[in-house]
């Protein structure tokens, strides 16, 4: 059930900040898009007809959200002047689930039989020292990266207590005969790949440059294998989480209400064999009777500090269960 309190909390603010309307003077758009401007440390103006664009979109949905029409909010970020075209290119390449290749996969009856011994109804791996600090990709399509080393980190802090954080410029400047694309994308077993081969640099001793500079003498982390979770078992992948840590995921994240989001996520048009974006699943939980999964993106500016909530067990919501996969040490 959506919260009241934030629903009352969106209606005070549509009624008492300005809209853009036609009486609306100049002034006050002005003044809403230099903050914006100024909070994000942008310096030009050729793109303000986009970021009010946007604006009005969001505040098109949230009027839909305050009548039940919308289950989720959506609010203004730092990507608030990307066109389309400028947050796909950001997304990475988008392909359908149904024809990628997929690797050996774990079997959904060990996980489930692991996990009914936790019985875990929360888990977050944030407050467990197994998530390092939340990064920015910047305008580079390279979330594959950022969810491969998210959930190699996990690993490393289960076996050794110690929590590395991995470069994941060096997964886009040297893993490109693996099959990954650099900033257009790859997928993440590609990258797994790579890793498997060569290991994998920590954030610290890996120059941000390109070409590729790695020095397999500073590698500290290898993994020997990868498994998939069952496609769009969403049971098999909340066991996952419960009993392994972190899980590599992709998302259908092709829409301005994941750019803008804010709320407990369930975009209704999400198609699960859309996958467009990657991202690092780092627990699951409930709030007031809508279960969600806890999902590490975007630098801490995006969403909820840099996370997003979606919702689970609704029908493989936005595909997050289609291509889900871990690494085995």
């Amino acid at each position: 059930m959506v919260s009241f309190l934030l629903r009352s909390a969106l209606l005070s603010v549509l009624l008492c900040s300005p809209q853009t309307v036609l009486s609306e003077s100049d002034e006050v758009v002005l003044t809403e898009w230099e903050i914006w401007k100024s909070s994000h440390g942008i310096s030009y103006d050729e793109s303000r007809a986009i970021w009010e664009d946007n604006k009005r979109k969001i505040e098109d949905h949230n009027q839909g959200f305050l009548l039940g029409r919308m289950s989720f909010a959506m609010a203004m970020n730092k990507y608030g002047d990307l066109t389309r075209e400028e947050y796909q290119t950001l997304q990475g390449a988008v392909i359908n689930a149904q024809f990628v290749p997929r690797g050996k996969e774990v079997s959904a009856k060990r996980l489930r039989y692991n996990a009914k011994k936790l019985d875990a109804a929360v888990v977050d791996y944030r407050s467990q020292g197994y998530v390092t600090e939340v990064k920015d990709q910047g305008y580079c399509g390279s979330c594959w990266a950022f969810s491969t080393t998210g959930a190699i980190e996990g690993q490393l802090y289960k076996k050794s207590g110690q929590l590395v954080s991995l470069s994941e410029q060096n997964l886009v400047d040297c893993s490109k005969s693996y099959g990954t694309y650099g900033c257009s994308g790859a997928w993440m077993a590609n990258a797994y790949d790579y890793v498997i081969s060569n290991g994998l640099q920590a954030t610290d001793t890996y120059p941000y440059t390109s070409p590729c500079f790695y020095d397999s003498r500073l590698a500290v982390a290898h993994i020997r294998d990868y498994r998939f979770i069952p496609k769009g078992d969403e049971q098999a992948l909340a066991d996952a989480v419960a009993t392994i840590g972190p899980i590599t995921v992709a998302v259908d994240a092709d829409h301005a209400s994941f750019l803008f989001y804010s709320s407990i996520y369930n975009e209704p048009s999400c198609n699960s064999n859309h996958l467009s974006h990657a991202v690092l699943l780092v627990g699951y939980g409930s709030e007031k009777g809508q279960d969600y999964w806890i999902l590490k993106n975007w630098g801490s500016s995006w969403g909820e500090g840099g996370y997003m909530r979606m919702a689970r067990n609704g029908g493989n919501t936005c595909g997050i269960a289609s291509y889900a996969l871990y690494p085995i040490l």
